[in-house]
């Protein structure tokens, strides 16, 4: 069976113009990545666990900011290069994308060097015009901007 993750893609205008916000994966991995490894704030949930309380939960986990409490609408399913199924729900906000505080992971690094460190499950966040955020998103999560907009009926190639 598939993977699953659950997330909230935040958006807020600005002018007439619609942005999203965006996480950067922390760790040595991901540090000097740019382009295609951007994603929403997401995380895996377990069998019998409610999706959207997951992507609520994982919101929280990844900024350290509360979700929203209403307006939460529903972007589909999209299945990344990995097979991992995302579920994503899309709600306004205007968090402060400075001022976000992640939990942590543990990892061996260097690799192999026997020292474990901890690092930031995101590093970075930020909002994004949508043409900017189909280049930094993870391929298969791009769609899920054209879905909001199409949501918020928004012409794609306008924004």
């Amino acid at each position: 069976m598939a993977r699953r993750s659950a997330g909230i893609l935040l958006y807020r205008r600005r002018g007439g113009d619609v942005e999203v916000l965006l996480v950067h994966p922390g760790g040595p991995l991901w540090a000097r990545r740019d382009a295609g490894a951007w994603s929403i704030p997401k995380g895996e949930y377990g069998e019998g666990e409610d999706p959207l309380a997951a992507a609520l939960r994982e919101l929280e986990e990844e900024t350290g900011q509360r979700p929203p409490a209403d307006g939460l609408v529903p972007l589909g399913e999209v299945r990344q290069r990995g097979g991992k199924v995302v579920t994503a729900w899309a709600g306004p906000g205007d968090l402060d994308a400075d001022e976000i505080t992640s939990n942590t992971f543990t990892l061996e690094w260097p690799p192999r060097s026997g020292v474990r460190r901890e690092f930031p499950e995101v590093d970075r966040a930020g909002w994004f015009d949508p043409a900017t955020a189909r280049e930094k998103l993870l391929a298969a999560q791009a769609e899920l901007v054209d879905r909001l907009l199409a949501v918020l009926d928004v012409t794609p190639h306008a924004q």
